[in-house]
Protein backbone atom coordinates (compact mmCIF):
# COMPACT_ATOMS: atom_id res chain seq x y z
CA UNK A 1 0.00 0.00 0.00
CA UNK A 2 1.08 3.38 -0.91
CA UNK A 3 1.93 5.98 1.56
CA UNK A 4 -0.99 8.51 2.12
CA UNK A 5 -1.16 12.09 3.00
CA UNK A 6 -2.38 13.17 5.96
CA UNK A 7 -3.68 16.46 7.31
CA UNK A 8 -5.81 18.44 10.02
CA UNK A 9 -8.92 20.47 9.71
CA UNK A 10 -6.62 22.76 12.02
CA UNK A 11 -4.09 23.18 10.00
CA UNK A 12 -3.75 25.11 6.59
CA UNK A 13 -2.80 24.47 2.69
CA UNK A 14 0.60 23.20 2.64
CA UNK A 15 3.22 25.99 1.61
CA UNK A 16 4.57 24.19 -1.46
CA UNK A 17 4.56 20.57 -2.85
CA UNK A 18 4.64 18.50 0.32
CA UNK A 19 1.74 17.06 2.73
CA UNK A 20 1.85 17.80 6.45
CA UNK A 21 2.08 14.17 7.44
CA UNK A 22 2.11 10.80 5.97
CA UNK A 23 1.31 7.07 7.05
CA UNK A 24 2.47 4.39 5.44
CA UNK A 25 1.58 1.02 6.02
CA UNK A 26 4.04 -1.48 8.18
CA UNK A 27 7.45 -2.00 6.44
CA UNK A 28 11.13 -1.89 6.61
CA UNK A 29 12.23 1.67 7.07
CA UNK A 30 14.63 2.65 4.34
CA UNK A 31 16.58 5.83 5.79
CA UNK A 32 18.65 7.94 2.82
CA UNK A 33 21.56 9.86 4.00
CA UNK A 34 21.74 13.80 3.09
CA UNK A 35 22.46 13.73 -0.55
CA UNK A 36 23.73 16.31 -2.61
CA UNK A 37 24.51 17.49 -6.40
CA UNK A 38 27.76 15.43 -6.95
CA UNK A 39 27.31 12.76 -9.88
CA UNK A 40 28.79 9.15 -10.12
CA UNK A 41 31.82 10.26 -10.09
CA UNK A 42 32.05 13.13 -7.46
CA UNK A 43 32.11 15.66 -9.62
CA UNK A 44 29.73 18.93 -8.62
CA UNK A 45 26.85 19.05 -11.00
CA UNK A 46 25.84 22.48 -11.60
CA UNK A 47 28.29 24.75 -9.65
CA UNK A 48 26.11 27.92 -8.63
CA UNK A 49 22.93 26.48 -9.89
CA UNK A 50 20.41 25.40 -7.19
CA UNK A 51 18.04 24.00 -9.80
CA UNK A 52 20.88 21.21 -11.09
CA UNK A 53 22.03 20.69 -8.14
CA UNK A 54 18.67 20.09 -6.55
CA UNK A 55 17.70 17.43 -9.06
CA UNK A 56 21.06 15.46 -9.23
CA UNK A 57 20.52 15.48 -5.17
CA UNK A 58 17.17 13.79 -6.03
CA UNK A 59 18.23 11.33 -8.57
CA UNK A 60 20.71 10.39 -5.81
CA UNK A 61 18.19 9.59 -3.78
CA UNK A 62 16.16 7.83 -6.12
CA UNK A 63 19.17 5.56 -7.04
CA UNK A 64 19.42 4.72 -3.32
CA UNK A 65 15.88 3.77 -2.52
CA UNK A 66 16.23 1.86 -5.52
CA UNK A 67 19.28 -0.56 -4.53
CA UNK A 68 17.10 -0.73 -1.25
CA UNK A 69 14.29 -2.17 -3.40
CA UNK A 70 12.00 0.51 -2.85
CA UNK A 71 11.06 4.03 -5.33
CA UNK A 72 10.82 7.70 -4.45
CA UNK A 73 6.76 6.91 -4.10
CA UNK A 74 8.07 4.64 -1.33
CA UNK A 75 9.42 7.82 0.53
CA UNK A 76 7.40 9.41 3.30
CA UNK A 77 9.67 12.67 4.37
CA UNK A 78 11.89 14.29 3.18
CA UNK A 79 14.81 16.88 5.01
CA UNK A 80 16.02 19.47 2.56
CA UNK A 81 19.16 22.06 3.26
CA UNK A 82 19.78 24.75 1.85
CA UNK A 83 22.82 27.36 2.40
CA UNK A 84 21.26 30.33 0.83
CA UNK A 85 16.97 31.62 1.53
CA UNK A 86 17.62 33.36 -2.03
CA UNK A 87 17.65 29.93 -3.41
CA UNK A 88 14.33 28.79 -2.54
CA UNK A 89 12.62 29.59 -5.96
CA UNK A 90 15.10 27.21 -7.66
CA UNK A 91 14.98 24.46 -5.92
CA UNK A 92 10.89 25.13 -6.07
CA UNK A 93 11.29 25.17 -9.08
CA UNK A 94 13.56 21.76 -9.40
CA UNK A 95 10.81 20.23 -7.77
CA UNK A 96 7.89 21.53 -10.14
CA UNK A 97 9.74 20.13 -12.48
CA UNK A 98 11.02 16.87 -11.01
CA UNK A 99 8.14 15.43 -8.84
CA UNK A 100 5.28 15.14 -11.36
CA UNK A 101 7.23 12.13 -12.48
CA UNK A 102 7.95 11.31 -9.13
CA UNK A 103 5.04 11.74 -7.48
CA UNK A 104 2.59 11.23 -10.29
CA UNK A 105 -0.81 11.06 -8.02
CA UNK A 106 0.44 14.53 -6.33
CA UNK A 107 0.77 13.27 -3.04
CA UNK A 108 3.93 14.56 -2.03
CA UNK A 109 6.18 13.46 1.02
CA UNK A 110 6.31 15.55 3.79
CA UNK A 111 9.29 18.32 3.27
CA UNK A 112 11.52 19.94 6.27
CA UNK A 113 13.34 22.66 4.36
CA UNK A 114 16.05 24.74 6.67
CA UNK A 115 18.37 27.37 5.58
CA UNK A 116 22.15 26.53 6.90
CA UNK A 117 25.20 28.27 7.03
CA UNK A 118 26.72 26.19 5.12
CA UNK A 119 27.36 22.24 3.68
CA UNK A 120 30.32 19.94 4.38
CA UNK A 121 31.83 21.61 0.87
CA UNK A 122 31.43 25.33 0.15
CA UNK A 123 29.95 24.66 -3.88
CA UNK A 124 27.17 22.58 -2.22
CA UNK A 125 23.93 24.33 -1.94
CA UNK A 126 21.40 22.00 -1.24
CA UNK A 127 21.77 19.06 0.79
CA UNK A 128 18.26 16.10 0.84
CA UNK A 129 17.62 13.54 3.51
CA UNK A 130 14.71 10.88 2.87
CA UNK A 131 13.19 8.40 4.67
CA UNK A 132 11.23 5.78 2.90
CA UNK A 133 8.89 2.41 3.92
CA UNK A 134 9.59 -0.56 1.97
CA UNK A 135 6.83 -2.35 1.50
CA UNK A 136 6.68 -5.52 3.55
CA UNK A 137 5.82 -8.93 1.18
CA UNK A 138 2.83 -10.34 1.10
CA UNK A 139 3.52 -13.97 3.13
CA UNK A 140 3.61 -16.57 0.57
CA UNK A 141 0.59 -19.15 0.81
CA UNK A 142 1.41 -21.97 2.90
CA UNK A 143 1.28 -25.21 1.23
CA UNK A 144 -0.58 -27.96 2.74
CA UNK A 145 1.59 -30.29 4.59
CA UNK A 146 2.29 -33.75 2.72
CA UNK A 147 0.33 -36.49 4.68
CA UNK A 148 3.03 -38.42 6.23
CA UNK A 149 0.86 -41.25 7.24
CA UNK A 150 2.30 -44.53 6.59
CA UNK A 151 0.80 -48.28 5.98
CA UNK A 152 0.85 -49.75 9.74
CA UNK A 153 3.63 -52.35 9.79
CA UNK A 154 2.58 -56.06 10.52
CA UNK A 155 3.61 -57.43 13.54
CA UNK A 156 5.74 -60.20 13.22
CA UNK A 157 4.82 -63.12 15.57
Amino acid sequence: MAPKAVTSKDLGPALGMYSHGMTAAAGEIVVVAGQVGVDRAGKLVGPGDVAAQTKQALENVKSLLSAAGCGMGDVIRFQTFLTHASDIDGFMQARREVFPRHFPGGVYPSNTLLIVSRLVKPDLLVEIEAMAVKPAKAAAPRRAAKSSRRTPAKRRR
